[in-house]
């Protein structure tokens, strides 16, 4: 799981958390762990272990020069604001309808994507200014500490909709990931603090042993999906994300209907 979530992260721009929440959801229902911090316990790691897998894919995009750092700096403290209120929003709701919530949004991911909102620089928008990225980035950092992922299917498109390049938007989201990662493990951290029944050697509502063992191999994989996505067409990049997006909220449907 980790490796395949540093692929992803690397080839199109997100934190890996769309992968890593619904399959540590499986591992823990499996394990007879509290099904009311499930669900946290699955958002919390996936936000830890995306600050490692964010890292190594800024440096694989960073060194290619594909990401636009004058955008991450205007956009970064909303991210970060919003991302620890999305933490403590999380923490208030019921697992179930956490669940509910990320399978609603990653169908509407799927299908913004696939309708090809990327658009051209030539025939797009332009980025908003401090005021219209700062509340873009709140809103991109309670809905990533909602579903527990990095952010990169909701300011990807952003940043293509403004006429950012799709490869330049991968790269920056990319970025962007980091801050919300950390802002939001540390939201999660807090908030599971004293939490009740959560899985052995929890760290709030991060579980070490996951945490741990997907780091490594998302840290591998992340520099080899990097490269992919330096290869493939701004619309092959769409495609794949639509349908990357689409599997995984009918992973997550089947779940809550079983």
């Amino acid at each position: 799981m980790g490796g395949v979530a540093g692929m992803m992260a690397g080839l199109l721009g997100i934190g890996g958390g769309a992968l890593i929440v619904p399959v540590l959801v499986i591992v823990l229902e499996g394990q007879g762990v509290n099904p009311e911090v499930i669900m946290h316990s699955a958002l919390g790691t996936s936000l830890a272990t995306i600050v490692f897998t964010a890292l190594s894919s800024i440096a694989a995009h960073h060194r290619r020069g594909a990401v636009d750092w004058a955008i991450f700096r205007r956009i970064a403290p909303g991210i970060v604001v919003g991302t620890l209120l999305g933490s403590a929003v999380a923490d208030a709701l019921s697992s179930r309808v956490l669940q509910m919530m990320f399978v609603v949004f990653m169908f509407a991911v799927a299908a913004q994507m696939s309708r090809g909102t990327m658009a051209t620089a030539a025939h797009a928008r332009h980025l908003p200014g401090w005021v219209g990225m700062s509340v873009t980035g709140g809103v991109i950092g309670i809905a990533s500490a909602l579903f527990g992922i990095g952010g990169g299917s909701m300011s990807v498109p952003f940043m293509t909709w403004c006429g950012v390049a799709a490869k330049r938007a991968v790269a920056t989201s990319a970025a962007i990931g980091l801050p919300i990662a950390v802002s939001g493990a540390a939201g999660f951290i807090v908030a599971g603090w004293n939490a009740q029944g959560l899985p052995p050697y929890s760290f709030g509502y991060v579980v070490l042993p996951a945490f741990a063992g997907i780091v490594v191999a998302s840290a591998l994989a992340a520099p080899l999906g990097a490269r992919l996505a330096h290869r493939l067409s701004d619309a092959a990049l769409r495609r794949i994300f639509a349908v990357f997006v689409a599997l995984l909220g009918l992973r997550m449907l089947w779940g809550l209907l079983k």
